[in-house]
C-alpha cells in the first residue's frame, strides 16, 4: 500500500489560500517526501536557477512518499539534466515570442490565443514557454484591451483561447471583464480555456465561476494539462461535475513524457480516470523541444508503439489523438500511428 504524505491544506473553497501555500525548495519537498538521502534527486536542486520550483501542498499529497520515480514528483522536481544543452532544444521552440500585440497570438487562422497571465500554480518541468519573456506580455487590463482591440478587428476569428502561464490564475472579477468584453464581439462564438489548476488546485472551479461559464452566450471549453491517473482525486472529479452542470465541454490534453506516462497502461490508466471524471481526452503531445526538458523526450516511433498498443487496450473515443506543435505551421501536426492496411 502507497503511503501518501499527509498535508494540512486550506479548504477546497480557498483556492487563493492553497496557491499560497507552496513549496519552492526542493530540499524541503524531498524532505516532505521522505527522500532528503537521495544524493542523485539533491544533486539537481541548482536547476531552480534555471527554472524555479513551485509546487502547491495540495498536489504534494497526491504524490507517494518514499518513491524517488514518483510521477507527479518527477514532472515538478529540479534535475540535474536540465543543464544539459540538447541539440535541436531550444528558449522558443514554437516560435511564439514575436507576438501580435502583447500577449496575444494569432498562430491559427480562425483562433487567436490570449496570454491572460504568466504565473502558474505548479512549475512544470516540462513547460515550453519556460523561457517565454512574460515581463513583456503582462497580463494586465490595458494590454487586453489592446488585445481585445485586435481581436475585434479581426473577423475571421471565432474561437479565442485563454493560456499563460495559466489563465485561471486570473481571479473570477478580471475573467468576468474579459468574458464580457469578448461576448460583445459578433465575430466571437467559442473560449476555450486551457488549464492546469483545476487539476492542481481543484478549488480553483468556483460557484462563481462556474455559474459565470453557465450563463455565457460563448460555447466554453476547458482543456486541462493532465499527464497521469494518480494526479485525479475526489475534489477534482467534483470540480468537473459544476462545470459539466454549467454546460462547459471538458477535455484533457497530456504531454508523452518519459518515466513518467510513456507507457500504453499508465495512458489507459489516465483515459479511464479522466472519462470517470467527465472529461474526453483530447490530445497527447510529442514533446516540445524546449531547452531543458530532453530528459523527458520519447521518440516518434516509441510514441508510435505506444499509441498502437493504447488502441488495444481502451475504446476508441477515450484514446487521445498523438500530435506535435511545429511553430510557423497552420495547425498542429498528427502523427501517423503508421497502422497496418489490409
Amino acid at each position: 500500500m502507497a503511503h501518501i504524505v499527509t498535508l494540512n491544506t486550506p479548504s477546497r473553497e480557498d483556492w487563493l489560500s492553497q496557491l499560497a501555500d507552496v513549496i519552492t525548495s526542493p530540499d524541503e519537498l524531498l524532505r516532505l517526501l521522505d527522500l532528503e538521502t537521495h544524493e542523485n534527486l539533491l544533486a539537481g536542486r541548482e536547476a531552480k536557477r534555471l527554472f524555479p520550483l513551485r509546487v502547491p501542498r495540495a498536489f504534494v499529497a497526491r504524490m507517494e512518499k518514499g518513491n524517488p520515480d514518483d510521477p507527479l514528483l518527477k514532472q515538478t522536481l529540479t534535475v540535474q539534466d536540465e543543464f544539459v544543452t540538447a541539440p535541436g532544444f531550444s528558449t522558443d521552440p514554437l516560435e511564439e515570442q514575436n507576438s501580435v500585440v502583447p500577449g496575444l497570438l494569432h498562430k491559427y487562422l480562425n483562433r487567436a490565443l490570449l496570454l491572460v497571465k504568466g504565473g502558474c500554480a505548479v512549475n512544470c518541468r516540462y513547460c515550453f514557454r519556460r523561457h517565454f519573456p512574460y515581463a513583456e506580455n503582462q497580463g494586465n487590463k490595458r494590454n487586453w484591451q489592446v488585445a481585445l482591440d485586435y481581436i475585434a478587428a479581426h473577423p475571421e476569428l471565432d474561437e479565442i483561447i485563454f493560456s499563460g502561464g495559466d489563465p485561471l490564475m486570473a481571479k473570477d472579477h478580471e475573467l468576468d471583464w474579459l468574458i464580457t468584453q469578448l461576448e460583445g464581439i459578433p465575430h466571437i462564438k467559442r473560449l476555450r480555456i486551457h488549464s492546469r489548476l483545476p487539476i492542481v488546485i481543484p478549488a480553483r472551479i468556483t460557484d462563481e465561476l462556474a455559474a459565470r461559464f453557465e450563463r455565457s452566450s460563448l460555447q466554453i471549453l476547458l482543456v486541462n494539462h493532465i499527464n497521469h491517473a494518480n494526479e485525479v482525486d475526489q475534489d477534482f472529479r467534483m470540480a468537473m461535475a459544476r462545470l459539466r452542470k454549467a454546460g462547459v465541454t471538458l477535455l484533457n490534453q497530456s504531454v508523452l513524457l518519459r518515466g513518467v506516462n510513456d507507457n500504453a497502461r499508465v495512458l489507459a490508466n489516465l483515459s479511464n480516470a479522466l472519462f470517470d471524471a467527465g472529461v474526453m481526452p483530447y490530445y497527447i503531445h510529442v514533446l516540445d523541444k524546449v531547452q531543458g526538458a530532453a530528459h523527458f523526450m520519447v521518440s516518434d516511433e516509441e510514441a508510435r508503439t505506444i499509441m498502437r498498443e493504447l488502441l488495444t487496450l481502451v475504446s476508441g473515443y477515450m484514446v487521445p489523438k498523438l500530435a506535435r506543435e511545429i511553430g510557423g505551421e497552420p495547425s498542429k501536426t498528427p502523427l501517423d500511428l503508421q497502422l497496418r492496411q489490409s
